[in-house]
């Protein structure tokens, strides 16, 4: 019987939060020439120089406050619960492995034992609904450059995005249920952030322009690859199916790093707004992030509600990401099989 070999593949975790293995995390996942795209004397310089030495010690401190004791990373367990569910699920035709771009497990490890399973075929699933060069363009190079060394090259099939697959959406949706809108002032929609610069090069000419293509309005064939448009896509159909008004929410992008610019509105600008206009409880989703990690659970909980209540608001609300909830499994498994 020929099987089906399907990687689950998340950003990366450390492998615990001591600052040691955060250092080693963050000097892998910068070091990406895909993340940090600058030639690999300016990298190494800005990452190893000024950026990791710089943060690792307080990253390690934000990785402490949301690692649980028995189970670890959030981020891994939440991947293994899923790969799990999704395994049972799909039956014994399919084999079904997980792996980090970054650390452990790695993908090279997860598509070794998929090879001595003598699968038949690969389905590589990056995890992040909307495509960008950093995430989904990485973990399918990676994938390439490992499987580029073997002797048999089998079938493989990358899914780059799913930002509009219907499923997740109704997964999304489904999560959002549990929460009554009318309690809340104003409803964020707050997605990873991404140098402004990384859109230009969503087409050959590498000349994309976001307000020109109308990216916050609506997906067409020129700006189909261009991550803000997917993120403004997904709100859109989200909103769509909850029956929210426009005046009731707002997208913005977050974990903006260094000065540059990056996508905007920016997230820790919209939060004070809302406060000086009145505004006294906020519900947030995260699209952008299948599984609750530092990003959702530190950043979004934590700073973000302090950096609320310091321009006068009260409470931050956070829509719990999809981890291994069965909406979300049956999903996964479609979109592997289509």
């Amino acid at each position: 019987m020929k099987k089906t070999g399907i990687l689950l593949a998340n950003l990366g975790t450390p492998e615990s939060p001591g600052n040691k293995d955060v250092y080693k995390y963050l000097i892998e996942f910068l070091m990406d020439e895909r993340v940090i795209d600058y030639n690999t004397f300016k990298r190494n310089l800005l990452v190893r120089g000024i950026i990791v030495p710089a943060r690792y010690k307080n990253s390690a401190k934000t990785y402490r406050e949301i690692w649980d004791k028995e189970r670890g990373s959030p981020l891994l367990f939440h991947l293994q619960d899923l790969a799990q569910k999704v395994q049972a699920q799909l039956g014994e035709q399919y084999i079904v492995e997980y792996a980090m771009r970054y650390q452990h497990p790695s993908a090279a490890s997860a598509l070794q034992k998929l090879q001595n399973q003598q699968v038949d075929k690969i389905v590589v699933l990056p995890l992040f609904p909307q495509y960008s060069s950093a995430c989904n363009g990485s973990v399918a190079q990676h994938v390439m450059e490992t499987i580029s060394t073997w002797n048999v090259v089998p079938s493989i099939q990358f899914i780059h995005q799913f930002y509009d697959f219907p499923l997740f959406i109704d997964a999304m949706v489904e999560r959002a249920k549990q929460y009554n809108f009318e309690e809340y002032d104003h409803i964020l929609f707050s997605y990873h952030g991404l140098p402004a610069r990384h859109l230009t090069r969503v087409n050959s000419e590498q000349n994309h322009d976001c307000e020109k293509e109308k990216c916050t309005e609506k997906i067409q064939a020129s700006n189909q690859h261009c991550y803000r448009a997917q993120c403004y896509a997904t709100t859109q159909l989200i909103t769509e199916k909850l029956n929210l008004p426009k005046e009731k929410y707002t997208t913005t992008f977050q974990s903006r790093l260094g000065k540059e610019v990056w996508l905007e509105p920016y997230t820790v600008d919209v939060i004070p707004a809302l406060a000086k206009a009145g505004k006294k409880k906020l519900l947030v989703f995260s699209p952008a992030f299948v599984a609750d990690c530092l990003e959702t659970l530190y950043e979004i909980r934590v700073e973000y509600l302090e950096l609320f209540q310091q321009f006068g608001g009260e409470s931050i609300t956070l829509v719990e990401s999809l981890n291994s909830e069965d909406k979300w499994v049956d999903a996964v498994c479609a979109l592997v099989q289509q």
